[in-house]
């Protein structure tokens, strides 16, 4: 929380409590609830849970500002022993997976020369936003992000230093994919680039049709057997070929129906999940299906609408759909097993599996833990203080038995699983 929005808050309790004295404040009197209507309260308040264990925290530190309200998928990435993560302004920061103790720093905003007063304008400036918003991956001892600016970056994992940037065509809102010496982009005008992943140089891209109105997003590309694939704004599923490019076959897995654009909404604007030689995938207007890879086959489909990321846990799907329910789906057949409603409309992240558990983030702050089995909420954290401007914005990231989550104002922690 920022130092403004705390002084405010601690001026408006210090009033309420002279005029109320030692009494309770009335409802009428509470700040939290003036501008929330019924049905927002109702989704804010918590049922009671049964608790089987609490989780706890290991370490915490913050990244700059996080991202603010602005559209991100930020999402922190663990590799080499370090945990990654960014703000939206341009910071980068390399964590000690176990201590929590920081590694490396560094800045990407854009400091423009100022001249001679260069040196003062960069002390108490922020300078100018670099706009990150795609990633983080981590290969080949380097982590790859991308940003609204149609950059593309590749920093070392050891030094925090700068190992190439490229431009590519439009803004970069998704994780690269990176395999096979090759980072995958995929951009928000429809085009998805490889770049060398040694040196940033353009090998091929794959133009995709764009709808005149699309979902503020794009899928992260995957990368399997050789191919990347690719969920597109038009409702298809591509599979490129990573050596050269070549389109190996696209599947029409969403059909926009209905009379306005709104209605026509097909996106498919969460990662393709490949598994066993299946590629699993879900679109904004209503459609999972399951495709076979070699093919592009569709073995089967259903009817659930998401705009999240799905993950696999044995030969059980999980799925966190528009409104944030949550459902576990047998991946062979796509048969439900059970479904989580007491959490719609809090805005849920995708889902982790971590232990015996799926570990869900919200936009108050929270993170649930939900029996994998039998989808029963058995723990809780409230990890952002409850404050919708500190939402769990993106899904947590795992290792072992413990979970790293941001906040939208930057905090970032390690959380343990008993």
């Amino acid at each position: 929380m920022t130092v403004k929005k705390i002084v405010s808050r601690v001026a408006l309790l210090v009033l309420l409590s002279n005029l109320a004295g030692c009494s309770v404040i009335p409802t009428w009197m509470d700040p939290t609830t003036w501008f929330e209507d019924d049905k927002e309260a109702e989704v804010r308040e918590l049922k009671p849970i049964n608790e089987r264990f609490k989780p706890a925290i290991v370490w915490d530190d913050s990244v700059g500002d996080g991202v603010d309200y602005y559209f991100s998928r930020l999402t922190p990435v663990v590799a080499y022993n370090k945990v990654f993560a960014a703000s939206r302004q341009g910071i980068v920061k390399a964590f000690d997976e176990t201590s929590g103790k920081q590694l490396w720093k560094i800045d990407l905003a854009d400091y423009r020369d100022e001249g001679m007063f260069s040196s003062v304008t960069q002390l108490w400036a922020d300078g100018i936003s670099a706009r990150l918003s795609g990633g983080i991956t981590a290969a080949y001892q380097k982590v790859f992000l991308g940003s609204e600016n149609g950059l593309v970056f590749a920093i070392d994992v050891d030094t925090g230093k700068v190992a190439w940037q490229s431009k590519v065509k439009g803004e970069v809102l998704a994780s690269p994919a990176v395999d096979e010496g090759v980072v995958v982009v995929n951009t928000g005008a429809g085009v998805m680039h490889a770049l060398d992943a040694e040196t940033g140089e353009q090998r091929w891209i794959y133009e995709s049709e764009v709808p005149t109105l699309t979902l503020r997003g794009v899928a992260q590309p995957s990368i399997s057997s050789g191919g990347a694939i690719v969920g597109t704004a038009s409702g298809k599923v591509a599979v490129v070929l990573i050596e050269n490019g070549q389109v190996l076959w696209e599947q029409t897995v969403a059909a926009a129906t209905g009379a306005t654009e709104l209605e026509r909404l097909v996106d498919i604007d969460s990662q393709t999940l490949v598994f066993g030689g299946i590629v699993y995938v879900v679109s904004y207007n209503g459609t999972l299906a399951a495709v076979e890879l070699r093919s592009g086959r569709v073995l089967w489909k259903r009817e659930y609408r998401s705009y999240r990321r799905m993950t696999i846990d044995g030969n059980l799907l999980y799925v966190v759909d528009a409104s944030s329910q949550v459902y576990a789906l047998d991946r062979r057949n796509g048969i439900e097993r059970w479904s989580q409603p007491s959490l719609r409309e809090r805005e849920l992240t995708s889902a982790t599996p971590v232990s015996d558990y799926i570990v869900v983030g919200d936009r108050y702050g929270f993170l649930h833990w939900l029996d994998k089995a039998s989808g029963e909420i058995v723990a809780r954290l409230n990890f952002g203080g409850d404050d919708e401007d500190n939402s769990v914005y993106v899904e947590p990231v795992v290792s072992g038995d413990i979970i790293y989550a941001v906040t939208r104002e930057g905090d970032i922690a390690a959380i343990r699983t008993p």
